[in-house]
């Protein structure tokens, strides 16, 4: 029984180091492809009146060596409308995604808008916006 459960644990062990090797290998190795990178991920809009300026713009850099392309942009909910570059980004060049929040809607929002392209680092980006809509001083 001893031999038994000695022999499993060199077995785990043995298969863990394996993996950990590999691992190794697939960090070291450089990454060819398209790679987003953004300026920022959060706008903070803070305090803004009501049917204020619900615009931001999230700015992003493809450091790759290969076009990238973002194939889907999607906001959390329907008072977010993302529009964003439709061409692909070469290599080294910047792109945007505009995101305009429904500032009629009064009181404290965080919203997310999810990227999807061919990006090797990051295939998937989540970018937030967020901050309060308050009505308009009557005075």
């Amino acid at each position: 029984m001893k031999k038994l459960f000695l022999a499993c644990l060199i077995a785990i062990m043995s298969i863990g180091a394996v993996n950990a090797q590999e691992q190794k290998k697939e960090t070291n190795e450089p990454q060819h492809g398209p790679k987003i990178v953004f300026a920022e991920r959060e706008h903070n809009y803070g305090t803004i009146q009501k049917g204020g300026d619900g615009n931001c713009v999230f700015t992003f850099t493809n450091t790759g060596d290969e076009p990238l392309i973002l194939s889907s942009v999607r906001a959390s909910c329907g008072c977010t409308t993302p529009k964003w570059t439709q061409k692909p980004v070469m290599p080294g060049k910047t792109g945007e995604i505009g995101v305009r929040y429904n500032t009629n809607n009064t009181g404290g929002f965080t919203k997310t808008v999810t990227i999807t392209s061919n990006a090797v680092n990051e295939a998937r980006v989540v970018v937030k916006i967020k901050g309060n809509v308050v009505q308009p001083d009557k005075n």
